[in-house]
């Protein structure tokens, strides 16, 4: 496996080895390439703890990059659960000089000024690709407003497509895509997006074209551990 070099970096390796999200083996990657390294960061999001704490980190980044949100929103499967961990994270930066305010009140709960807190707080989502299109939406009852601040993430970034999608989607009903955050980006620098990129780990694993894998030459089968395109 690849050595990292900062804190963070550092860090973030030690979770992903230690939920065992950071494999070796044959993969079919859900981009098409095949590698001798996979990660799989539902291996990660099934502990909160360390959910939080990747998500506290990117929050860091987004606050030191001065990039502010008002929703988070990311391509499933790849953002399930990791978007919420990062609303919440961006939310609780938000409050942190008044954490009252971070929790309900009984007016709240009671619905008297249901709208007003509802406005204050950080929205979490994921698109869908509907059966047999390669396209993204949204739903399940789930807008955005023109205008709104979007942070699109996904836990793994190959090539980066289906974040480009999600931040197509963002434009295309009106609201404003602010940033695409990553916990791993294993493009090796090769992902590109027309708004800022920020990720928690920078990996250099080899891919190969199907027809130049050496493991398919050896013999080997890969194993398709992911479920959607990226």
């Amino acid at each position: 496996m690849e050595s990292v070099s900062s804190s963070v970096e550092s860090i973030v390796g030690d979770v992903l080895k230690t939920a065992g999200a950071w494999r070796t083996g044959h993969f079919l990657l859900s981009s098409g390439l095949h590698s001798d390294q996979y990660v799989q960061c539902q291996r990660v999001m099934q502990y909160p703890r360390f959910g939080n704490l990747l998500a506290d980190l990117l929050a860091e980044k987004l606050a030191a990059l001065k990039i502010e949100a008002e929703v988070v929103l990311g391509p499933a499967l790849g953002a399930v659960h990791w978007e919420l961990f990062v609303a919440e994270a961006i939310e609780r930066r938000k409050f942190k000089n008044d954490l009252g305010s971070y929790f309900l009140n009984s007016d709240t709960v009671n619905g008297a000024t249901n709208e007003k807190e509802l406005d204050k707080m950080i929205r979490a989502a994921f698109a869908e690709r509907p059966a047999g299109s390669d396209e993204f939406s949204l739903r399940r009852g789930i807008e955005l407003e023109k205008g709104q601040k979007v942070v699109v993430v996904e836990d793994v970034t190959t090539t980066g497509g289906s974040a480009r999608k999600v931040v197509e989607l963002v434009r295309e009903l009106g609201a404003q895509p602010v940033a695409v955050g990553t916990i791993a980006d294993r493009s090796g620098g090769t992902a590109k997006f027309d708004v800022p990129f920020i990720s928690l780990l920078s990996m250099k694993l080899e891919t190969f074209q199907p027809e130049e894998c050496p493991m398919c030459k050896a013999g080997s089968q890969a194993e398709k551990p992911g479920s959607s395109k990226k």
